[in-house]
């Protein structure tokens, strides 16, 4: 029920186009491209806003906030970002999503 078309960077939720913002549309497809895998906020912030980056972490907290409350059914338990309470945020692995 959600298809990241990364060629296109649109993202369908239930066959709905769903507006991204450019940095919320690349975290989730590094996220989607690697079910299961654990990130931390540092390691996020490293790989999709650069090594440069002179914002504040949480940055990445409210990017993940924005995209549950965009793609999750419910965001209070959210079924694709999920969160590894001290270390990161990961996709949940055999999610119905599909990323090209």
């Amino acid at each position: 029920d959600l298809l990241i078309d990364t060629a296109q960077r649109s993202v369908f939720k239930n066959g709905r186009a769903t507006d991204l913002t450019a940095k919320e549309f690349d975290l989730l497809v590094m996220l989607a491209r690697n079910p299961g895998r654990v990130f931390s906020r540092e390691g996020l912030l490293s790989v999709v806003w650069g090594e440069d980056y002179p914002g504040d972490i949480r940055t990445v907290d409210v990017h993940v906030r924005r995209l549950r409350e965009k793609l999750e059914t419910d965001d209070a338990n959210p079924e694709y970002i999920l969160t590894k309470w001290g270390v990161g945020y990961y996709f949940k692995p055999n999610s119905s999503a599909q990323a090209d």
